[in-house]
């Protein structure tokens, strides 16, 4: 009677932590809406917000619906490398997994086509924000998830069956969210092209900035006081003791796992801060949120198997990559308002390397194997670890790109032919909100003028 409940006070504890968790992860919908909305110009603000909001309950019925079961149905015994069991929560409370643990899934998904929103933002008709968030949360996402967090699948670190002996870690998502997101936004956003002014005639970038700041930052904050849910809360079996010991488990792991992730963004936020001082001649509040968001992304891999120092490292080469990136797309002409494909994509990549050189062995016997006693993993490359877990991180950069391209590049392709992607030049020019969406979204905006009300008075009359 007695081990009956002590089992039912751990299941207890261990749900309650993961619907804590679970809503979180979901309050990060209302930064990156936030965010967004600061990002763009005031005449698209309610466009963005709504696409927001769509992200969030298309996703909920389409991952319902089928990603749950693509990604951990019980149909994938005999298949490692997509569930099959359509339906699959009708058979939750008979399997390994429970309600929460759906919740908390649902909240992961439907944050990867917030990010995909953000590369297509100011340009898109609000038609192909529902096709395509239908279809990223419903079935191009999950088969990643099953990939790498299902125990059955071949990336996975917890598989039978162990790629170079290690599986790839991808803790909290790096790779599995960050990077799907960031390439679903490339191909979406190469495909529609760069906004009606972003370049002048001589290829020289036009700066478009954002209309509120302050919206921004509270995106920022709303962001990582949800990335403790994200990072943390991945723990999701907290209380499965360790061999030999009565108090300790892998939730021994769970506060180290929020400092890596405070210590990664803040390292690249301060590194951001500096580097685009050095580059532009001032201090930029949204560069210095965009390099926090960078660092949060790339530690989301390694945040449960990496020392707090090198965390620090972590921020410091992310902001360096979305520098980078940022510089190489102004070359390259490429216009992501948000600048989703290189944090999301080129950080998530980042991230996942990382782990791939700086993993403990300590902590992924923790993580992965409960702490049992013996057991012997490969751990990162710089840490005498051997290139096994290096070569797994490789290969899912490599096969996350392929299989996000080869699914969201002919969609964004077949939408562009069909001529539902990208709105007519005058509906850019007039601002989406007036165009679609019956007026703005503020009383009085900045960009209230007579030529705006003259663009507004035209598309009235076509």
């Amino acid at each position: 009677m007695e081990a009956s409940w002590e089992a039912s006070v751990t299941d207890s504890i261990n749900t309650i932590y993961l619907l804590f968790s679970a809503y979180l992860v979901f309050v990060m919908q209302l930064g990156f809406a936030m965010l967004c909305a600061g990002s763009v110009r005031a005449k698209n603000a309610m466009n963005i917000m709504l696409t927001n909001v769509v992200d969030a309950v298309v996703g909920s019925i389409s991952y319902y619906l089928f990603g749950f079961a693509f990604a951990f149905g019980d149909g994938s015994s005999s298949n490692p490398f997509i569930g099959t069991e359509f339906f699959a929560l009708k058979d939750i409370p008979n399997s390994s997994y429970d309600y929460s643990y759906f919740l908390y899934q649902w909240a992961f998904a439907i944050a990867v086509s917030g990010i995909t929103s953000g590369s297509i933002a100011e340009r898109t008709q609000f038609s192909a924000y529902l096709v395509f968030s239908f279809f990223l949360t419903g079935f191009v996402y999950p088969v990643v998830v099953h990939w790498v967090w299902s125990s059955s699948g071949w990336l996975s670190p917890s598989s039978t069956s162990l790629i170079f002996s290690s599986g790839a870690i991808d803790f909290a998502g790096s790779g599995v969210v960050h990077l799907v997101g960031g390439i679903a936004g490339l191909w979406g956003s190469l495909i529609e092209g760069p906004r009606v002014g972003r370049f002048d005639a001589f290829g020289k970038p036009v700066p478009m900035r954002g209309h509120n700041a302050t919206l921004v930052v509270l995106g920022t904050f709303l962001l990582w006081f949800g990335w403790f849910g994200f990072n943390p809360g991945s723990f999701d079996k907290i209380l499965v003791a360790y061999p030999d010991t009565s108090n300790q488990g892998n939730w021994t792991g769970i506060g180290r796992t929020a400092v890596t992730t405070a210590l990664a963004g803040s390292t690249a936020g301060l590194v951001t801060l500096f580097g685009r001082r050095l580059l532009v001649g001032h201090w930029d509040a949204l560069d210095v949120c965009n390099g926090l968001l960078g660092g949060f992304v790339a530690i989301t891999s390694g945040c449960a198997v990496v020392e707090p120092w090198a965390a620090i490292v972590c921020g410091f080469f992310s902001a360096w990559v979305l520098i980078g990136l940022n510089i190489l797309a102004l070359k390259l002409k490429f216009d992501d308002p948000l600048e989703a494909t290189q944090l999301h994509g080129g950080c998530g990549a980042w991230g996942l390397l990382f782990t791939g050189l700086f993993a403990k062995e300590e902590f992924i016997v923790q993580a992965y194997n409960s702490g049992e006693t013996g057991v012997v993993r490969p751990y990162g490359l710089l840490l005498g670890g051997g290139w096994g877990l290096l070569g797994a991180q490789v290969i899912e950069v490599l096969v996350i790109v392929g299989w996000v391209s080869i699914t969201m590049g002919p969609l964004f392709y077949a939408l562009h032919r069909l001529e539902i992607l990208r709105i007519s030049v005058d509906e850019e020019v007039a601002g989406l909100d007036i165009s679609s969406h019956g007026g703005y979204a503020y009383t009085a905006h900045p960009e209230d003028t007579p030529r705006y009300y003259a663009d507004y008075m035209r598309l009235q009359n076509q």
